[in-house]
């Protein structure tokens, strides 16, 4: 691929993201916070002028994209978006620095949703609804979005999805890559809009149910509110918000079967299946355990049920602060920082369907040694599944959690405790956001040192990217002609 051609692409995506920048200057007109428009303004001015000068001189030149090269677009398109969405933050008068201008929007975008900003709450109305944004934007992902919106990538839209997207296998739910990124994206949109009226007539304001709405569906975290979700104590606030996390664990592909009566196709999935029973049981367990804390079932199943969809979606919300609970209850808490969501979601995490890959390979080598002659295979969704399958999943835990443990090791430079250390290394390549110890929801990332704020940066991305994107760069190999 030429360079003209990775800036054309670019270009279009910066323009995109430029374009958001809409909502939160209506947002900053409303409430009055005209010294803040030039902050998204000019990023915006300039994403829109990158494209005429890139795209438009080229646009009927044919892009054609390698296997090495989509890696390149991909990497490079999340690290721009993320630059650009920082600029806002950083311009806004709010005396953040760069660094955590950065950081915060690595991780809105990546929906890890962990802040460096101890007073979320002081911010202005337009930047607290950009930093929700990004976990929208994020959460299907932006290079979805700009080959749903601009059909204009050719053979090279599958492949930047496939590099893109949550999950061991990847395919289409229609026959053109553009038609499924549309259906994918209204459907995202559909939730986004249902979930921000509920909240609405249970008791937020517009604001802070689009905002909230904007973090749940993305699974992101970021809020309004110094407290989260734990500011507005409303029962019927943490159901809605509760339901769409879920949902939001959920392969978005099974969504579309649904609205077009394919049932089948769920009934037969062994990854939902997979995810809703872990699900409850987990939901259940964790509410036993909190019994003697609240004395009512019902209580501790409120906020039982609320954390562990906020932490097996990688949401990151909190109603309470779950390192305070009994041990038993904090186990399974960190339980869920092992699991993460659904491949095809908006979650982060191993996700679910590794984890079923990998349980029914065991019982395979364990059949096999009582037969040793015998044939065993996966079988997925009712049908067998292809080896390279239980490879590519082997491999992946195995790159997963050694980012894992070289994060938690960097982490030990930062005059954290190890604990500390080891649950915000799940948290940052999981995009969780909260995690123990010094960590913990009730805390912030803001008194880390900048070494470790940047290195954190880089974990998350490499996380939501399914660590294959970025770290093939580190591969001696792809730089090999």
């Amino acid at each position: 691929m030429k360079v003209i051609d990775f800036f054309r692409i670019i270009s279009i995506l910066l323009a995109i993201v430029g374009l958001t920048f809409i909502i939160p200057i209506v947002v900053a007109l409303i409430y009055g916070e005209y010294s803040v428009i030039p902050a998204f303004a000019i990023p915006m001015a300039v994403g829109i002028l990158l494209f005429l000068i890139f795209f438009i001189p080229f646009r009927h030149r044919k892009i054609s994209l390698s296997t090495r090269s989509t890696f390149v677009v991909v990497a490079g398109a999340w690290i721009f978006a993320s630059l650009m969405g920082a600029m806002p933050i950083y311009f806004s008068g709010c005396g953040i620095s760069w660094t955590n201008a950065i950081f915060e929007s690595f991780s809105g975008f990546t929906t890890s949703g962990a802040t460096v900003i101890d007073d979320v709450e002081a911010l202005p109305y337009s930047i607290n609804m950009w930093r929700c944004m990004t976990h929208w934007l994020g959460g299907m992902g932006i290079v979805t979005l700009t080959v749903a919106l601009l059909p204009l990538l050719g053979v090279g839209g599958f492949q930047l999805i496939k590099a893109e997207t949550t999950g061991p296998e990847k395919g289409k739910v229609t026959a053109k890559i553009t038609t499924t990124a549309k259906a994918l994206w209204l459907i995202y949109f559909g939730f986004t809009v249902i979930e921000a009226v509920l909240l609405k007539i249970f008791g937020m304001s517009y604001f802070d149910a689009i905002a909230h709405a904007f973090s749940t569906l993305g699974t992101g975290g970021f809020s309004t509110k110094n407290t989260s979700i734990a500011y507005y104590d409303s029962a019927a606030i943490d159901i809605i918000i509760t339901v769409f996390m879920f949902l939001a664990g959920v392969n978005f592909s099974l969504f579309y079967y649904l609205i077009a009566r394919k049932t089948e196709e769920i009934k037969s999935n062994s990854e939902f299946k997979t995810y809703v029973g872990l699900f409850f049981f987990l939901v259940i367990a964790t509410a036993l355990c909190l019994l003697p804390k609240y004395n009512n079932f019902w209580t501790a199943l409120r906020y039982s049920s609320f954390q562990i969809a906020s932490l097996s979606s990688t949401t990151g919300f909190g109603t309470s602060d779950f390192t305070l609970w009994p041990v038993p209850a904090q186990f399974f808490c960190l339980l869920v920082f092992f699991t993460g969501g659904s491949s095809g979601s908006t979650s982060g995490g191993m996700k679910v369907i590794r984890w079923v890959i990998l349980f029914k390979q065991a019982g395979n080598e364990i059949r096999r040694m009582l037969h040793p002659h015998g044939i065993f295979t996966v079988r997925l969704n009712g049908k067998p599944g292809r080896k390279d399958v239980v490879f590519n999943v082997a491999a992946f835990f195995f790159i997963y959690l050694l980012l894992v443990v070289i994060t938690t090791f960097v982490g030990c430079f930062a005059n954290l405790d190890l604990w500390s250390s080891f649950t915000g290394a799940l948290s940052m390549v999981g995009n969780v956001g909260p995690a123990f110890g010094q960590l913990g929801p009730s805390n912030t990332y803001s008194f880390l040192p900048s070494f470790l704020k940047w290195w954190y940066c880089f974990a998350m991305l490499a996380g939501r990217l399914e660590l294959y994107t970025i770290l093939i760069f580190f591969v001696p190999a792809y730089w090999k002609k």
